[in-house]
């Protein structure tokens, strides 16, 4: 497979699409230093763009909240994506929309005098977690711990906040599991490194409160499903204590979708019923 800067294809950029191997960025760029970036990633079914408009409105909002403004509309944005799925030929995608603080006349910690621009690009990509959706993702604990909101701007999909997770990721692969669970700056349990978490315990399904991390799409459209379902869902903290009493497990994340997950550290989980609902379910839906 080719590396992701070597492909055939077009990517928007700053309203127009260019050639793949052609969007290309100084090496000056604000935000390769600084982190001043923010980004969604999303996936098509059937030529369609799940949550679409919702995705676009966060990464507007993702913005703002590092202290910048996207110069393109939520309807511009949208527009921008339908051309770059039809450009690509592809029914089912992962489309990524990125926004950065460019090269500009400043090359400090503050750049409010840079440009913002803005890329898309779409391609294929299979299961996020490979079989795990069959078997259940072993998942490692991570020593890393998700910071306060007095920290970082904790709601926003920034770019800078995902250092931690690279490093937890790359650690959990090394034991040879598929992500890492984190804990908050508390102790509560927060999500794994690029996905929410849900557990269940006597039919009833509990998830972390996320008032120190991002409230995925994915989580809320689940939590919607089971609610439907007449499911009770407590939305709180939980303690690490209590892992080992709970019978099911799983993840939830536009690249993850829904995945049961087998193991936590020494915990362990059964692919149960309720997850392969929630999972089955949450498949049918997108590509309604």
């Amino acid at each position: 497979m080719p590396g992701y800067d070597d492909r055939d294809g077009q990517i928007w950029m700053d309203g127009r699409m260019v050639e793949w191997r052609d969007a290309n960025i100084h090496i000056l760029t604000h935000a390769m230093h600084y982190a001043s970036s923010v980004f969604e990633g999303e996936r098509a079914y059937n030529g369609k763009i799940f949550k679409s408009r919702e995705h676009s409105e966060r990464l507007r909002r993702s913005a703002k909240m590092v202290d910048f403004e996207i110069p393109w509309t939520v309807d511009e944005i949208e527009a921008a994506k339908v051309q770059v799925l039809a450009a690509s030929g592809l029914k089912d995608a992962y489309v990524r929309a990125v926004a950065w603080r460019g090269a500009g006349e400043d090359m400090g910690v503050a750049s409010a005098r840079n440009p913002v621009r803005m890329a898309i690009a779409a391609w294929e990509w299979g299961a996020y977690y490979g079989d795990a959706k069959m078997k259940g993702a072993r998942l490692d604990i991570s020593k890393w711990k998700r910071p306060s909101p007095e920290t970082i701007p904790c709601h926003a999909k920034a770019a800078g906040l995902y250092m931690i997770c690279t490093m937890s990721k790359h650690a959990a692969e090394a034991k040879g599991c598929s992500d890492a669970m984190m804990f908050d700056y508390r102790g509560y349990v927060a999500e794994a490194t690029g996905a929410n978490i849900f557990f269940v315990r006597d039919g009833e399904v509990h998830t972390p409160d996320p008032d120190c991390f991002l409230n995925g799409l994915t989580r809320q459209t689940v939590i919607g499903m089971l609610k439907e379902r007449g499911i009770k869902v407590h939305e709180r903290h939980i303690m690490p204590d209590e892992l080992e009493s709970f019978e099911q497990c799983w993840l939830t994340g536009t690249a993850a979708e829904v995945t049961p997950v087998g193991q936590i550290g020494d915990y362990n989980f059964e692919v149960g019923a309720l997850t392969r609902d929630i999972a089955a379910g949450y498949e049918r839906l997108v590509r309604e």
